[in-house]
């Protein structure tokens, strides 16, 4: 698997789209592996109970879905030294989510890279925010 060099990236260079299927297997099992066993993530009749129309994403998965995503481009050399999100609208079973990403700054001094990331579904905006990586030297990966 190849990565990204410092140098081979540019300011404003687009990520490629990740689209991500929010199957209601995925919300629950990554709710239940985070160990997040609020009700609103795994049982939908509490969910509605609640004011939800079903379970919803947590944000624990959010934020390992923006890590993949930002890792999977930079390559298994990059380094994540920050993700710092905000959520938006839910994560709902039956939707897609699409991230999206655009490098923002470079920093030579320690060869890190920020993303604006922002992740899309049917009813808006689910996560946006700045992922932070430090990506090898030319040559190194």
């Amino acid at each position: 698997m190849n990565g990204r060099t410092y140098d081979e990236v540019s300011l404003g260079e687009e990520l490629p789209a990740l689209p991500i299927p929010l199957t209601r297997t995925l919300i629950v099992a990554t709710a239940i592996a985070s160990r997040d066993y609020q009700d609103v993530h795994h049982d939908p009749g509490l969910a509605v109970e609640r004011g939800s129309k079903d379970v919803f994403m947590n944000i624990l998965t959010t934020n390992g879905l923006v890590d993949r995503y930002v890792t999977e481009w930079a390559g298994p050399a990059a380094v994540v030294k920050a993700i710092k999100i905000r959520l938006g609208v839910p994560n709902y079973p039956g939707d897609t989510m699409t991230l999206t990403g655009t490098v923002t700054a470079k920093h030579d001094e320690d060869r890190r890279v920020e993303i604006a990331v922002r992740g899309e579904n049917g009813l808006g905006a689910h996560v946006t925010g700045i992922a932070v990586v430090r990506l090898p030297a030319k040559g190194a990966t």
